[in-house]
């Protein structure tokens, strides 16, 4: 569930993106703008729910993903390209939450 919640919290980005793409106060502006207050809104309650569930560590690291997410709609609506750098960045980022998560679980090699 948190990761269905933080996969629409990145999508508040897209919104963004294509507000900022639109002459400031047309409709287009105005409706991608509004998506983004309504998808932070109910981020914000889904949030709270999480932390009832979850420790504020776990659930934390998790948000990283977001950046993952943030490559993947990048390339798919605005077309970015996906360079070696990024995907280094989104790797690190992959073990960093994996590091957190395990809660100091022996890696065995």
């Amino acid at each position: 569930m948190l990761h269905i919640i933080l996969f629409g919290f990145s999508l508040s980005s897209v919104c963004s993106k294509m507000a900022a793409k639109q002459e400031f106060l047309s409709f287009k502006f105005m409706l991608f703008y509004g998506l983004v207050l309504f998808i932070l809104f109910v981020y914000a309650i889904a949030w709270q729910q999480v932390l009832k569930k979850l420790p504020l560590v776990t659930a934390y690291a998790n948000k990283a993903v977001t950046v993952i997410w943030g490559l993947v709609f990048g390339l798919v609506f605005f077309q970015e390209k996906i360079t070696v750098q990024k995907v280094i960045g989104a790797v690190i980022i992959i073990l960093g939450v994996y590091l957190i998560v395990s809660d100091g679980e022996e890696i065995k090699a």
